[in-house]
């Protein structure tokens, strides 16, 4: 099976998208399709045996256009070249307005051009006027007839419909007019024509910018990865397109610029700032051996690294194609509103016939009969339904993957808010998964300084604690010599003429070393950690805590979590004493301990059974089977291997507290595409009966002008009620700086 995602034109509703992915679903060879109507594409699974061009075929029978696999694009010429045929052709509706009903108004009218005094004039002066607006509505009526020759009528059927039904209209009462079969020139619904194109025009230009504005976080992620490489031939500097990067290539990368692809460091060294993805706001030393992911910036020294992933394979392409991937799920909501939406355009084109022909029955004049008719077609086209869901998912979605939570699926921000159980694996999740020195008692000053140094020649697991903390803390190794390991003990060496050793409690033992020091050494057994001491000319001059230390953010993510009425289950497969010990510090009550990783699963599946709603939160590779199985998995890791994992969401901060904004985004995108969905129903509950004429006798009339004002008001309340979810990224953004 293979999967691919295209870019599609011609969408415009709902009913589009419905019907093509309905259409799609159908054909031989393909698995399945979604289509995401805001980012205006389909991804498609497929088999083998299918081509590009087999799809690019189906989606032409389909009534769409082809436009090639989905890149992210800035349109910036497209859009001022729309907004400039926009404004003309709205300032060409004004003047067909002043001609259409001035004399009616009041306002001086030029007399060869009047309705009631040169009718024959009049009559050619709107024809002409009108056929410019069906080249420039042209894509509407060509979708609107491809549908209904598909038998998928979309919105597009209807303004179709109704264009060409007033025109026909007006056209022929004219020209009865001019032939004196009719004595009085009425029904004539020229302006009306001009004015539904321009509104449609502009609602569609506003749901155009509004869809563009949402994929800016999908597109400052692409923006992210310069445009060009250098390289050194010669001795002198070459710059290359990324596009000419090989494989093993050797780059350089000088100060202030980005790496431009992902690789491995092969000479140099350098700090570089990669809070683009980690979120870690402090450089990151990089020499010999380290990765460097494309992106990050180097703030100083320079290095020569061999690209290792370039194109789709690096982490930003993968990161990109994750969420447009969860842009292409569909919640649970969204697919009830395409199921109505599905039924809704020829439930409409019944109800406006139905209408038409209920005038007539009633002896109601043929004008009324039209302007009910077109009116209904016009009013209920469903824009805003169809973008009640999408456009609240994408935007989401697009805030979530700003602040560095990659959601692979839309159904998990349907879930998300209902979440009554956390499972969070200990090693790398609540810890940060390695040894790191958690304590130091200095009893002589600087002799840290013996102990890293000492250790930056062993080989032993622990000397890594040393060397770490020694580039954080900035220490400067000093020169050690005679290095000898003591089996089972640790190490000694000298130091600046000093005899210096290391080791655990059988070192002091072995060479009858007084420990003064109990007090210090009970404080560090009863943190849990494992003691190291530094043994300084026979005299201990440290004992150090190694452990691995739990994250910064973990105890206040519990307490909030459990104040939100979640309950909080630590899984691990470490022993009781370890495991409640750090279930204690972080006020965890549920503890498992001594779990294997094939066991976790049965744990979720417990809980699953009893009607819980888990999120398991795990470094996504021996937690694989759990994450894959509860109900929302997440992954908490440095993401540069995430295609890998089996979970829904990745944090790719490694910020716990991003699991509560999460929540929070889950809840506010609920309630947002809740409330457009009102919004989008209620307009058409409220405009339809007006359409018809049922609340003539209280005024309330409308006629097809009106109603494709009022159709782009809908779609507008629905854009603007979407957008201001972009509020959480402020909110995220403040506080991010508060916490900095």
């Amino acid at each position: 099976m293979k999967n691919i995602t295209l870019q599609v034109g011609g969408m415009s509703c709902s009913a589009c998208s419905n019907s093509l992915e309905k259409y799609l679903q159908k054909q031989p060879g393909i698995i399945n399709a979604s289509v995401n109507l805001v980012l205006a594409c389909v991804s498609i699974d497929y088999e083998d045996t299918l081509k590009l061009s087999d799809l690019n075929d189906f989606i032409t029978k389909a009534g769409f256009i082809p436009e090639g696999i989905y890149q992210i694009q800035n349109d910036k010429k497209y859009y001022q070249n729309e907004l400039k045929w926009l404004i003309i052709f709205a300032s060409l509706s004004v003047v067909i307005m002043y001609i259409a009903m001035g004399e009616m108004l009041g306002l001086p009218m030029i007399h060869f051009l009047s309705k009631m005094h040169n009718p024959l004039l009049f009559g050619i002066v709107m024809i002409i006027l009108v056929i410019p607006y069906f080249i420039y509505g042209w894509s509407i009526f060509k979708n609107g007839i491809k549908n209904i020759i598909y038998l998928s009528p979309n919105m597009d059927t209807l303004i179709t419909i109704g264009v060409i039904a007033s025109f026909t209209y007006s056209f022929i009462n004219w020209l009865l007019f001019i032939l004196n079969v009719k004595q009085e020139l009425m029904g004539l619904y020229f302006e009306s024509i001009a004015m539904v194109i321009v509104f449609v025009k502009i609602g569609r230009f506003i749901d155009m910018k509004a869809k563009e504005k949402t994929k800016d976080a999908i597109r400052e992620l692409v923006q992210i990865t310069p445009q060009f490489a250098k390289i050194k031939e010669n001795g002198e500097i070459k710059e290359i397109t990324i596009d000419e990067v090989e494989i093993d290539q050797a780059l350089v990368g000088l100060t202030g610029e980005r790496i431009a692809v992902d690789g491995v460091v092969e000479s140099g060294s350098c700090h570089i700032d990669e809070a683009f993805l980690t979120g870690e706001s402090k450089p990151v030393k990089k020499q010999a051996g380290d990765k460097v992911v494309a992106g990050s910036i180097i703030l100083n020294g320079e290095i020569t690294y061999l690209a290792k992933a370039i194109g789709k394979d690096s982490t930003i392409s993968e990161i990109v194609r994750l969420v447009v991937s969860a842009t292409n799920t569909k919640a649970k909501i969204s697919r009830i509103a395409d199921r109505i939406s599905l039924f809704f355009v020829p439930t409409i084109i019944a109800i406006a016939i139905i209408s038409f022909c209920g005038y007539l029955m009633f002896k109601y004049p043929l004008s009324n009969a039209m302007n009910a008719f077109v009116s209904v077609l016009v009013v209920a086209c469903p824009c805003a339904l169809g973008l009640a869901t999408p456009l609240a998912i994408v935007i989401s979605e697009g805030i979530l993957a700003r602040g560095g939570i990659l959601v692979k699926k839309s159904t998990t921000l349907e879930q998300a808010y209902k979440i009554d159980t956390v499972i969070f694996d200990k090693t790398g999740t609540l810890t940060c998964g390695k040894l790191q020195i958690a304590s130091n008692f200095e009893f002589v000053p600087n002799m840290m300084t013996y102990a890293c140094s000492l250790e930056a020649k062993s080989t032993h697991p622990i000397a890594s604690c040393f060397v770490n903390y020694a580039k954080e803390k900035q220490i400067t190794l000093m020169e050690a010599t005679d290095i000898n390991t003591i089996p089972g003990m640790g190490l000694s060496g000298v130091i600046d003429g000093h005899q210096v050793m290391m080791g655990n409690a059988k070192i002091l033992t072995h060479y009858n070393i007084d420990n003064p020091y109990q007090e210090q050494e009970n404080i560090l057994l009863e943190a849990g950690n494992t003691i190291v001491y530094t043994i300084v000319d026979g005299e201990i001059t440290n004992l150090i805590g190694i452990n691995d230390v739990i994250r910064d953010s973990a105890y206040s993510i519990i307490q909030t979590l459990q104040n939100k009425g979640i309950e909080v289950i630590m899984l691990t497969g470490d022993n009781n004493q370890a495991a409640t010990l750090v279930a204690t510090k972080l006020g965890i009550k549920n503890v498992k301990s001594n779990v294997l990783p094939s066991e976790k699963i049965g744990v979720v599946e417990g809980l699953l059974s009893e009607g819980h709603r888990v999120m398991m939160v795990g470094d996504g590779i021996n937690d694989a089977p759990a994450l894959a199985k509860s109900t929302i998995g997440v992954s908490i890791k440095s993401g540069t291997d995430i295609a890998s994992d089996a979970s829904d969401v990745i944090l790719m901060k490694n910020d716990l507290s991003d699991l509560v904004y999460l929540i929070d985004a889950s809840l506010k995108t609920m309630i947002n595409i809740k409330e457009n969905l009102f919004w989008a129903f209620f307009y058409n509950l409220l405009m339809i009966p007006i359409a018809i004429g049922l609340l003539s006798g209280y005024g309330l009339t409308l006629n097809p002008m009106l109603a494709s004002l009022g159709m782009t008001c809908s779609s507008l309340c629905v854009i603007v009620n979407a957008l201001c979810l972009f509020k959480l990224i402020r909110k995220k953004e403040n506080k991010d700086e508060t916490t900095n």
